[in-house]
């Protein structure tokens, strides 16, 4: 990225104090800088990033944006979130291709990776790194827009009711995937019919002739084609209703599924990079969206078998000889079943190992959600279970209420605990780590 300060600042709506400079890149943390950068000082809850300015200078960065004069070079606004979210619009509106707008409780990166992927037969694709997909690292994705972009494909978050909306009101998406309803972040909207309604926001944000793109067996399917209105609607799933179904679902390996189906009467195959039935509906959601952008569909699939996921999300890893599918960045009740059922549906030679850690922010379906994988637990042909952190002890006495093996399950109460019980692991074991990010429970490894 190639960019002046005095462009920046006309696009953030501020005033430059200080002379005109190139700009490389962006820095939403002083630890992160890099010669070049424009410091975004940030002004949070507990962290106001003005106290970082000085660690900024002095690690080369260019420049801050800040709502308050610092010592040193600068671009004064009124109110950051604001100002980035303008620069990103005046990138936007230069913008004539299709923008793929992903959200959704679960799988909302994997299917941005997919998505990308098939629609590398366009040409340039840009998209959401990783999962910057707040109001403050969401805006910064625009500025990579080249002469030769054909796609942009972004991923948003969403932490409450008007965050979604103010996504869409810079990205301005074209198309609009909404992967699932699930619990993630409950807690802050009351219900998953809140949930709805705040990821519902990117749909309502669609041009009149845009694509809404859902899960047809979605519980609140119905809450969502209502947001969308008289946009035109596309769907994807396991049911035979879906405009892209999934007909065809078997894991080869840890890193290889062969998945297949039919859309739109025309039937499609690829070797997903990736285990897991569930994985299954976000390729499908891909190819509509992919289609929908102007992409032939055996071209879509050739993509998508080109993807590479992010850390964290099914990544393997060698662990004593043993196999050790890390899936640690995120964790929901349905999330946590599709594992499992990944975990016993891959060839193993060993034994068979779960670790399950706490799942957050599920609000008042807290309880119930552990107690579903208790549940589920009590029923798997799992070797060897461990559950570790707050609330796990729900899902403990529900497994051992509905007649699970107390011989083959243990609630560990530290990281500590965990690696010494990992202790034994053997070659051809398989162990599958999943739990909400806040745990770190990769540190045990």
């Amino acid at each position: 990225m190639r960019h002046s300060l005095a462009d920046l600042a006309r696009r953030f709506g501020g005033q430059l104090a200080g002379d005109d400079m190139p700009v490389a890149g962006f820095a939403t943390d002083n630890r992160e800088v890099r010669p070049g950068d424009l410091f975004i000082a940030i002004k949070g809850e507990r962290v106001d990033g003005h106290s970082f300015v000085p660690s900024a200078l002095a690690s080369g960065a260019v420049a801050v944006l800040c709502e308050r004069p610092i010592h040193g070079r600068y671009i004064l606004v009124d109110d950051v979130i604001q100002a980035l979210a303008r620069m990103a619009r005046s990138f936007r509106d230069e913008f004539k291709g299709p923008v793929i707008g992903i959200t959704g409780s679960a799988g909302k990166t994997t299917t941005k990776e997919f998505t990308a992927s098939a629609c590398g037969a366009l040409g340039s694709v840009l998209k959401t790194q990783g999962n910057r997909n707040s109001e403050f690292t969401g805006p910064l994705l625009w500025p990579e827009l080249t002469a030769e972009t054909k796609v942009v494909v972004t991923e948003m978050g969403m932490r409450g009711f008007g965050q979604i909306e103010h996504l869409s009101s810079f990205n301005a998406p074209t198309i609009g995937v909404v992967t699932n309803i699930g619990y993630s972040h409950m807690e802050l909207v009351g219900s998953r019919e809140g949930i709805a309604k705040a990821k519902g926001e990117m749909l309502a944000a669609l041009p009149a002739d845009g694509v809404a793109v859902l899960f047809s067996e979605d519980e609140y399917l119905g809450n969502l084609i209502a947001i969308a209105g008289d946009r035109k609607i596309r769907t994807f799933g396991f049911g035979g209703n879906a405009d892209c179904q999934v007909t065809e679902y078997e894991a080869l390996s840890w890193t290889s599924s062969s998945v297949g189906g039919v859309f739109d009467g025309r039937k499609w195959s690829l070797t997903m990079p990736t285990v897991g039935r569930h994985l299954a509906s976000n390729v499908a959601a891909a190819l509509v969206a992919a289609t929908e952008a102007g992409v032939d569909l055996e071209s879509a699939c050739r993509g998508i078998e080109t993807a590479v996921l992010p850390p964290l999300r099914m990544e393997i890893r060698d662990f004593q000889g043993a196999t050790l599918v890390m899936d640690n960045y995120n964790s929901n009740p349905p999330a946590v079943l599709a594992g499992l059922q990944a975990l016993e549906e891959v060839p193993c030679e060993g034994r068979r190992v779960a670790v399950l850690g706490t799942m957050r922010e599920l609000g008042d379906e807290s309880e119930e959600g552990h107690r579903s994988i208790g549940r589920r637990l009590s029923k798997s042909k799992i070797d060897q279970i461990f559950v570790f952190g707050d609330e796990t002890e729900f899902i403990e006495d529900e497994y051992l209420r509905r007649g699970g093996d107390s011989g083959r399950f243990e609630r560990l109460t530290s990281l500590d605990e965990l690696r010494s019980k990992l202790a034994w692991t053997k070659q051809g074991d398989t162990i599958l780590v999943k739990g909400s990010r806040a745990l770190e429970m990769e540190k045990a490894f």
